[in-house]
């Protein structure tokens, strides 16, 4: 019964986030991408610079420093938290169960050997329907959450490239380098992480 055990470990922003394109104008000029060199300085003459050009973001950053992902995130694992306590509470008692009637079983009758066997068995059913339950439930929480997280970031990606005549946004990290190499100047993840969080700061208020 670990299934329900790794369901937040194996969220990753990077995949959530890997190969988001958004398209702002007809064209396209190609562009070197990401540096390991991890410049997040972008001022107002580099965001000049950068119009009409390919920008990318670091999605590392983006995770790490986003409060909307990070609350997210954190719900999700309380959540994970809660239903280990609550399956290893109930597996223990049916471990306790299961020592008492082999520590009596040489003195019960046939009858109350099957019927005791019977009972731990079904426990023992009932136990791993739990931890299919809750890790489906847990699983799916997960998927609506960072649906969610996606859909908010893309949706400020598509204005925020359309405010600043970006015609495309791509994004990578260390888990996914898919971009080996790009200007510093083109990275604007310091700038999307500010202004997400100072929206997500204004929507909770």
């Amino acid at each position: 019964m670990n299934t329900i055990f790794s369901i937040v470990s194996k969220v990753s922003f990077g995949l959530l986030l890997a190969g988001t394109i958004v398209s702002c104008n007809q064209g396209t000029k190609t562009q070197s991408e990401p540096s390991k060199n991890d410049s997040n300085a972008v001022s107002k003459e580099s965001q000049g610079s950068t119009k009409d050009k390919i920008v990318y973001l670091n999605s590392d950053s983006l995770s790490e420093k986003y409060q909307y992902f990070k609350d997210i995130k954190s719900k999700l694992e309380n959540k994970v938290k809660k239903a280990q306590a609550d399956l290893q509470a109930k597996s223990a008692a049916f471990q306790r169960e299961v020592a008492d009637y082999q520590k009596n079983a040489a003195t019960m009758s046939a009858t109350d050997r099957q019927a005791t066997e019977q009972k731990l068995a079904r426990k023992q059913d009932e136990l791993a329907r739990l931890d299919q339950t809750a890790s489906s439930s847990l699983a799916k929480d997960e998927s609506e959450e960072f649906n969610n997280v996606y859909n908010k970031i893309t949706e400020f990606l598509k204005k925020h490239a359309s405010d600043n005549g970006y015609k495309l946004v791509l994004t990578y990290s260390k888990s996914n380098p898919t971009v080996l190499y790009a200007d510093p100047s083109l990275e604007i993840t310091n700038e999307v992480i500010k202004q997400l969080n100072e929206e997500y700061k204004s929507s909770n208020k």
